[in-house]
């Protein structure tokens, strides 16, 4: 066969399988359409959750991790935890179920392991704790400002703007001056 022979039997081809094919709708029931509705009618397009909007439309696992202190990981423990579906959408929850949630986040200490939580050996209470939302941006800032009060060594460089930890700095982090190679003449 030649070249063009091959290309007028694919053509053939395709158009019998085209002709082959209909153009139908597929077959619902009237009861699937009614059920849709419904859920859309209860579906939540922005929940509140830890005192952070989470958008309905993504899964739960991907929705907490939207949550400040809150990962992928931790969001898949508190689920399971919780007993819910990881892949189910976020606005489908219902009332009950948000507020499972809820508290579950609230007392994630309890049944979480040590390694997960995010700000181990508290300084003042010595404790193991997990900070979520804007408590973590406080809790960083006075720690930060207790090694400048006791003029630690690593306080000492975040009050001089420099590397904490023992970067170089004679070729990195060289702010506010000219840069470049100063030529000998």
């Amino acid at each position: 066969m030649s070249g063009k022979e091959e290309n007028k039997k694919n053509s053939n081809q395709v158009a019998d399988k085209q002709k082959n094919k209909s153009n139908k709708p597929p077959v619902t029931d009237k009861k699937d359409k009614k059920e849709t509705t419904e859920a859309k009618e209860e579906f939540k397009y922005i929940v509140r959750i830890a005192n952070t909007d989470i958008d309905g439309e993504k899964t739960l696992v991907h929705g907490l991790a939207t949550i400040k202190g809150i990962g992928r990981h931790m969001s898949t423990l508190i689920i399971d935890k919780a007993g819910l579906d990881r892949y189910e959408k976020v606005g489908n929850l219902s009332e009950e179920q948000i507020q499972l949630l809820q508290r579950m986040i609230e007392q994630i200490q309890e049944y979480a392991p040590t390694w997960m939580l995010n700000h181990r050996k508290d300084y003042y209470t010595g404790e193991d704790i997990h900070l979520i939302g804007p408590e973590i941006e406080m809790h960083h800032r006075d720690e930060i400002n207790i090694m400048k009060k006791i003029r630690c060594y690593r306080g000492i460089r975040h009050e001089l703007g420099l590397p904490v930890r023992g970067q170089r700095t004679r070729a990195n982090n060289r702010k506010g001056l000219a840069l470049g190679v100063s030529r000998k003449k």
